[in-house]
């Protein structure tokens, strides 16, 4: 009994020297599309936070906007000892391959912020056609009939069509009866502001300006689409719709040359990301994360396990809610707008 008992205090000894020993040794890679758009270094800090609080080792890579790039990127994540991936997909399509290689060696795989239609990774993101429909509702508001033009996300990205399709719910009745028409409607490829801004130049060459509305599906492009009216005079007067809640886009709202920008507060969402490959570095079964749901919304309808967050539409009448949250400084928020014209502003 003796031998037994003292066998039994040997494993638990062993025990607790090997589960901080797991913790610490435990890897997630991250596999970035690029670091193009603001928001991903912000998104890269809490993902770190969150490991670094669960004792586990970050290590990552940039596909630098290459889908052939991001393939090798996950291969030497995998060589590099991750236990866990969180991939930010370039083309949602060409990385295929690599996931199935993580997922056949046992290495969870979360599609972080874009589809990877595969049932043996798990989809983390905000509400995207919500997202959508917060944009064109917002639009509208400003602009219930006229010329519209819709600036869309990359057409490798399931993101792009998942909020048009928020933005059209939204629009389809004002579309069918006439009040509002579609003069104009692109992808953008790798969501490139220089990209949306040409093709925006375009819409204006091609309608004589006569544009009322431009529904675009994130900040960065809308920056472009500024830039393009700014160019004929026009900033200020043409409601412009974005995502992402980037500082540049926040102030252009309190100046009056966007509408409103979708705030995704991707901390919350890296937070969650980093929390969810640890556990399921360690085990934990998708079905059973905090949160999860079923989605099957992709273009194959493939069944995935997802959470999704919920975004907020930010505009000139609640810019308080991202200086509150600490989101962005008020001389951020505040640069170059006359005194008066906002309140949070002063």
């Amino acid at each position: 009994m003796k031998s037994v008992l003292k066998l039994m205090a040997c494993a638990a000894v062993i025990a607790s020297v090997h589960a901080p020993a797991f913790a610490k040794d435990l890897v997630v890679g991250v596999s970035w599309s690029n670091f193009q758009e603001e928001r991903w270094k912000t998104d890269e800090a809490a993902i770190k936070k969150a490991l670094e609080a669960a004792g586990a080792k970050y290590i990552s890579a940039d596909a630098q906007t290459s889908a052939a790039k991001q393939l090798t990127d996950i291969e030497s994540l995998i060589s590099q000892g991750a236990n866990a991936l969180i991939v930010l997909a370039q083309d949602s399509g060409a990385i295929g391959p690599a996931i199935e290689k993580a997922t056949a060696e046992g290495i969870p795989v979360i599609g972080y912020d874009r589809l990877i239609e595969n049932p043996k990774t798990y989809y983390i993101t905000f509400d995207n056609k919500e997202v959508g429909r917060l944009q064109a509702k917002e639009v509208f508001k400003v602009k219930p009939s006229g010329n519209y033009v819709f600036i869309k996300g990359g057409s490798t990205d399931p993101n792009a069509d998942f909020v048009f399709s928020g933005q059209q719910e939204v629009l389809k009745e004002a579309i069918a009866s006439g009040k509002v028409k579609n003069v104009g409607e692109s992808y953008t490829d790798g969501w490139k502001p220089e990209i949306a801004q040409k093709n925006m130049e375009q819409f204006l060459t091609k309608n004589n300006n006569k544009v009322d509305a431009v529904v675009s599906s994130n900040d960065g492009m809308a920056g472009g689409v500024v830039a393009a009216l700014e160019a004929q005079g026009m900033a200020g007067s043409v409601p412009v719709s974005g995502q992402d809640g980037d500082k540049a886009a926040l102030n252009r709202i309190a100046l009056g040359t966007q509408t409103v920008s979708v705030w995704k507060d991707s901390r919350e969402l890296g937070k969650k990301a980093g929390e969810v490959a640890v556990a399921l570095a360690k085990g934990t079964k998708m079905e059973a994360l905090p949160g999860t749901v079923k989605f099957k919304g992709g273009a194959k309808g493939i069944e995935m396990n997802s959470v999704f967050l919920t975004p907020i539409a930010i505009t000139k009448d609640n810019l308080n809610v991202v200086l509150d949250a600490g989101w962005i400084s008020k001389k951020e928020l505040c640069q170059g707008v006359k005194a008066g014209s906002v309140k949070v502003c002063g």
